[in-house]
C-alpha cells in the first residue's frame, strides 16, 4: 500500500502517460477534458437550441467512461489511498508565506483553503463572482483556445503541435498574472 499511496516518481508516471498517450493515438482517439461538456451538452438537449451541439455524442462514449473513470478513481484516492498526514500539502515555507500575507491563511493545512472554496465563500457575493467570472473565462479559454490545459499540454505537445505550444505558453503567462498580479488584488 505505501507504493500507491505516496507520489510516484516522473520515471514512473512519465512512461504510464506516453503509453496512454500512445494507446490514444494508435486507435484514432484524442485526450481532453473540456470536449466531454460539449458531449454533456449534447446529451442534455443542446442541439435543439444551438446547432452547434448538434453532434452524436455516441460518438465520444469513450471519454465518457474516462470522466467517469476519472470521478471514480479520484474519490477512492481520496477515501482509502490517502497518505496517513491527511490533507497536509507540502509547500515551500515562502509560498506559505506569501498567501499569508494576502490573507489566506493554513494554507498548506489542507488541499482547499478555506477562503477560496469553503461553502460560506462561494456563497458570499464576492466569492460567486469570482467563481462566475473564472468559470467564463475558463470556459471561454478553452473553447477559443480549441482545447483545455490537458488535452494541449498532454496530447497536443506529444504530437509537437504548434498551436498546443502556443496554447500551453499562453496558460503559464496565464498562470503567472493569476498568480502575482490578480490574486493579490482579489484578496
Amino acid at each position: 500500500m505505501e507504493f500507491i499511496t505516496q507520489p510516484w516518481a516522473w520515471y514512473v508516471g512519465g512512461p504510464v502517460i506516453a503509453f496512454i498517450m500512445f494507446l490514444l493515438f494508435y486507435f484514432g482517439e484524442r485526450f481532453g477534458m473540456s470536449s466531454n461538456l460539449e458531449t454533456f451538452c449534447s446529451i442534455g438537449g443542446a442541439g435543439k437550441f444551438i446547432n452547434y451541439f448538434k453532434i452524436d455524442w455516441k460518438q465520444n462514449t469513450w471519454n465518457l467512461i474516462f470522466v467517469a473513470g476519472a470521478i471514480t478513481g479520484g474519490f477512492i484516492a481520496s477515501y482509502w489511498l490517502s497518505p496517513s498526514g491527511g490533507d497536509t500539502v507540502m509547500l515551500n515555507p515562502q509560498t506559505i508565506q506569501d498567501l499569508a500575507d494576502i490573507g489566506i491563511v493554513n494554507a498548506g493545512s489542507s488541499f482547499l483553503p478555506d477562503e477560496i472554496f469553503s461553502i460560506d465563500t462561494m456563497l458570499s457575493l464576492k466569492g460567486f463572482f469570482i467563481l462566475l467570472i473564472a468559470g467564463v473565462m475558463v470556459g471561454f479559454g478553452a473553447r477559443w483556445a480549441g482545447g483545455c490545459t490537458s488535452g494541449h499540454a498532454i496530447v497536443g505537445l506529444s504530437n509537437l503541435e504548434l498551436p498546443s505550444l502556443i496554447s500551453v505558453i499562453g496558460f503559464f503567462i496565464g498562470g503567472l498574472v493569476m498568480t502575482w498580479l490578480i490574486l493579490p488584488l482579489i484578496f
